[in-house]
């Protein structure tokens, strides 16, 4: 935290940020939506590897990918008739690692 006390916070401000957190924290709270994000924060990946990868199927897939892109998380692009997805969300995928080190690290420091 700042220097600010906290009698001097700005409330508004720290009231649009809770805001801004918890509609990212929504999005991120359907397991299948946080699976497709881990996936996608080790780097752009094709839909067809999202599926299979996470063995979501494809209506599924379809429909939580496009929520991801409708709330500005993820972004594709065409090449021939492939469609890749990639984590454009700087603040998601922030807290994509953060979830990482806290559920997927062992104590040892190996990969659960």
């Amino acid at each position: 935290m700042n220097e600010q006390t906290t009698t001097e916070l700005d409330l508004p401000s720290m009231r649009e940020a809770a805001n801004h957190a918890c509609a990212l924290m929504r999005v991120m709270s359907n397991p299948d939506r946080l699976m497709l994000l881990c996936q996608l924060a080790l780097g752009e990946r094709r839909v067809g590897e999202l599926e299979e990868l996470l063995d979501i199927q494809q209506p599924t897939l379809s429909q939580q990918l496009a929520v991801l892109r409708e709330e500005a998380l993820v972004e594709t692009r065409r090449e021939g008739k492939q469609i890749y997805y990639r984590i454009t969300s700087q603040a998601a995928l922030a807290v994509m690692h953060v979830l990482y080190q806290q559920f997927c690290i062992s104590p040892e420091g190996d990969s659960a």
